[in-house]
């Protein structure tokens, strides 16, 4: 009897680290603008493995995000494409105070999956010969904000409207262009610059001075320490790298 007694107590002890795993490790979803899936899936990927917790990834417009925030969704965590809405949630008392920080800085291209289609002055945007420019909708995506900008800043903001197809955040914008419905489109650079994964085609890196950087923040909106953890882990070297690899500034 007592023998049995020391085998069940050992078997307990023995799980009991298992058991208070499970309790400490958290999930979180993570309310994520397009642009940056691939390299947020890289970092989740290696925060999962070091941590325990577990993160469900969100993707969509920043607009889009915002709005659902606003109505409720139960998000952790925002990612947004701007720096605007991060503040926003805060002025609103919809983000936790003092957790707003600047992730990434994003950078926009001119890109076309055809080889030498799009040259390094975009004399293609004056030249014309296209049917169809994608750009993501300038009133949900920064990007697609970012590339009206340009646009105006060349003069061609009225003259191409008539070839734009928009997409509802910049990667359903990305997708008009690599399946050839548009034969080019402002992207985000990270898009094309993905480590072990390179894109085919041409691009233009738009000069800095002809929009507004885009300075993407993110905000935590439930508090947690799985969400803590999150945030913390994201302001990391290792983050930070993998951040740079895929085609971004880093603050």
């Amino acid at each position: 009897m007592k023998k049995t007694r020391l085998i069940a107590l050992l078997a307990l002890v023995s799980i009991l680290p298992l058991l208070a795993g499970r309790v400490i490790a958290g999930e979180i979803r993570l309310a994520v603008a397009s642009n940056f899936a691939h390299a947020i899936t890289a970092i989740v990927e290696q925060f999962e493995m070091h941590t325990g917790h577990k993160a469900k990834l969100i993707f969509g417009s920043t607009g889009k995000h915002y709005a659902q925030i606003s109505n409720g969704a139960p998000f952790d965590a925002y990612f947004a494409a701007d720096a605007l809405r991060p503040e926003l949630l805060e002025q609103e008392g919809l983000a936790l105070p003092g957790t707003r920080f600047t992730y990434a800085i994003g950078k926009v291209i001119l890109w076309s999956p055809v080889t030498a289609y799009v040259d390094e002055q975009a004399k293609v945007l004056k030249q014309g010969g296209f049917r169809h420019l994608a750009i993501a909708n300038p009133k949900l995506a920064p990007y697609g904000w970012a590339a009206q900008q340009v646009l105006q800043a060349l003069g061609l903001w009225d003259s191409l409207q008539p070839s734009m197809v928009r997409g509802e955040n910049i990667g359903q914008t990305f997708q008009f262009v690599k399946s050839g419905n548009a034969e080019l489109g402002f992207v985000a650079y990270s898009q094309v610059k993905r480590p072990g994964h390179p894109t085919e085609g041409s691009w233009w890196k738009v000069p800095q001075a002809l929009y507004t950087p885009i300075e993407q923040q993110a905000v935590l909106l439930q508090e947690g320490g799985a969400a803590r953890a999150f945030m913390a882990y994201m302001q990391s070297d290792a983050a930070l790298e993998i951040i740079e690899s895929h085609g971004y500034g880093v603050p």
